[in-house]
């Protein structure tokens, strides 16, 4: 677990490379971080850590646009994002007793799906900008506002970081199971999924 530990921390301060080009933003693990925590860490108060490690770089963030660029989110978007957090938790639960290489790439495409609509649909109802109605809705998720990129460059961005980083995560646990000779991470979770389906077999003495 050191080893995920050490690759959620560097997924962390991957994410924070936007503060120093912008060209980069959203460009990050945002929800694998949480995801991969799920799926790997056995015991749940391990959550902890991809949880309050994507909490403290939001802070830093957000600190970061309000110096320089004067720009500050509301209350109501940090409790989106930590909710996209939690969500992608519950996730990596889920995929945690199915491993299979299928299921982590549905998981992660899903996260980032959610961190996308989640986050732009909370912009759009929270920001004068948009008009409160159902084309307002869709040029937050797809235009944005005219002086910045498009919505939809930033969801391309997090898709490719999170599916990215998912892969790298899971394919160095795998690496590091096979080299100590213990049993695929993913092949043991199918197991566990066959031994819950598995019908119990009570035998009856006469």
């Amino acid at each position: 677990m050191i080893v995920a530990i050490i690759l959620i921390v560097l997924a962390t301060l991957y994410r924070l490379l936007p503060t120093m080009d912008m060209s980069l933003a959203n460009f990050s693990p945002v929800m694998a971080i949480a995801f991969c925590g799920a799926v790997y860490f056995r015991k749940r108060w391990m959550w902890l850590v991809p949880f309050l490690a994507l909490g403290l770089s939001d802070l830093y963030i957000d600190h970061f646009y309000a110096k320089e660029y004067g720009f500050s989110w509301p209350l109501i978007g940090v409790i989106a994002r930590m909710a996209c957090f939690a969500a992608a938790l519950g996730i990596g639960a889920w995929v945690a007793k199915r491993k299979s290489w299928l299921n982590l790439l549905s998981g992660g495409l899903l996260g980032a799906i959610i961190f996308y609509i989640v986050t732009n649909t909370q912009s759009w109802a929270s920001d004068a900008f948009y008009a409160k109605t159902l084309a307002g809705w869709w040029q937050a998720l797809t235009i944005g506002h005219p002086e910045y990129p498009p919505t939809i460059y930033f969801f391309r961005n997090t898709l490719f970081g999170d599916l990215m980083f998912t892969g790298l995560f899971a394919g160095i646990m795998e690496w590091m199971a096979h080299r100590k000779g213990e049993p695929s991470l993913l092949d043991e979770g199918e197991e566990e999924a066959e031994a819950e389906e598995k019908p119990v077999e009570v035998e009856v003495k006469e």
